[in-house]
C-alpha cells in the first residue's frame, strides 16, 4: 500500500522503502567507468527497481546519494557510498583511511604516470637490485611533501586536471601536500618491478583500493548483482556498527606476483 508521496508522486512499497534507507555502505568500482558513472549506475538501477522513472525529474532528484572519494577510472575497488542522511556523513571520509593495492612496471614511463598513457620513456633496469629499491623507499616514510599528479581528478575551475591535460591545455601543477608515511615496505622483489626514485623509470600498471575507512573490499563492497534495495538496507544496517572508533592513518599496499609489491601507510 502507497503510503508516502515524493515530488508529487504517491510511493509504492520498494519506492517507500527506498527513500527510507540512510547512511554509508561501500559498492565494488570496476575498471572502466568513472565514480561519477558508477553512482549514477546505481542511481538508476534503484530507482528502476523502485518503480520510478530515471530520467533528469525533479521527482529523481529527490533520492540523496552521492559517493566519498573519488576513484580513477582506471582504478577499481572500494566505494563509499552515502544515502539519505549518509550524505552529510561523505566529507569525513575524504580523511578516513584507505589501502591500496598497486602494480608497477619498470622499465617505461608513460604521461599520465599509468598504463593508460603514451610510452615517453625507457630504461634498462636489469641493474636495479632489491636492496636498491628498500633503499628508497626508506626516503618516504615519516612526513614527506607530495605533489598531486597532473594527471588526476583534482579540479581547476570546475574540471577535473587529467581531463584538461587529454584537451592539451596548460595546466599547473597544484602545490605539494603534508603526507605522514607511517611504514613503507617492500613485499616481493621479481622484475620487472616498481620503484620510485631509482635510475630507471617505472608505470603504474594497476591500482585497487582494498580498505577506506573501516570498508573493506572483500568483507563490505557489493558488487553490481547486489544493487538492490534490499541488499543495501542490509548492508547499511551491518556498516553502522563499522563506523565508530575509525582509525585516521592511511595505508597503502602493491603486490603483484611476478612484478614488486610496496605497501605503505600514511595520514
Amino acid at each position: 500500500m502507497a503510503t508516502r508521496e515524493v515530488g508529487g508522486v504517491v510511493l509504492g512499497r520498494a519506492a517507500e522503502k527506498l527513500f527510507s534507507l540512510s547512511g554509508l555502505f561501500a559498492v565494488y568500482k570496476p575498471k572502466g567507468p568513472t565514480s561519477a558513472g558508477v553512482l549514477n549506475l546505481l542511481k538508476e538501477k534503484l530507482l528502476a527497481e523502485a518503480g520510478l522513472q530515471t530520467n533528469r525529474s525533479k521527482r529523481n532528484q529527490v533520492l540523496k546519494i552521492g559517493h566519498g572519494g573519488t576513484l580513477d577510472s582506471a582504478a577499481e575497488g572500494v566505494l563509499v557510498i552515502g544515502i539519505g542522511k549518509g550524505t552529510k556523513m561523505l566529507g569525513t571520509m575524504l580523511a578516513g583511511s584507505k589501502k591500496y593495492t598497486a602494480i608497477g612496471l619498470l622499465g617505461k614511463a608513460t604521461d599520465t604516470l599509468d598504463a593508460t598513457g603514451k610510452v615517453t620513456e625507457e630504461k634498462p633496469y636489469d641493474q636495479i637490485t632489491k636492496g636498491d629499491l628498500e633503499n628508497v623507499l626508506q626516503k618516504f616514510t615519516g612526513d614527506i611533501m607530495q605533489v598531486p599528479p597532473l594527471y588526476s581528478a583534482l579540479k581547476k575551475d570546475g574540471e577535473r586536471l587529467s581531463t584538461l591535460m587529454k584537451r592539451g591545455e596548460a595546466v599547473e601543477a597544484k602545490p605539494a601536500r603534508p603526507v605522514r608515511v607511517y611504514s613503507l615496505s617492500l613485499q616481493q622483489f621479481q622484475p620487472p618491478l616498481f620503484t620510485l626514485e631509482l635510475s630507471t623509470c617505472a608505470t603504474m600498471q594497476e591500482l585497487t583500493r582494498t580498505k577506506h575507512g573501516p570498508f573493506t573490499l572483500e568483507e563490505h563492497a557489493l558488487h553490481e548483482d547486489k544493487w538492490t534495495i534490499d541488499e543495501i538496507a542490509r548492508s547499511l544496517e551491518f556498516c553502522t556498527s563499522l563506523l565508530p572508533g575509525e582509525s585516521s592513518h592511511k595505508k597503502l599496499k602493491t603486490e603483484h606476483p611476478g612484478e614488486t609489491a610496496v605497501s605503505c601507510e600514511d595520514k
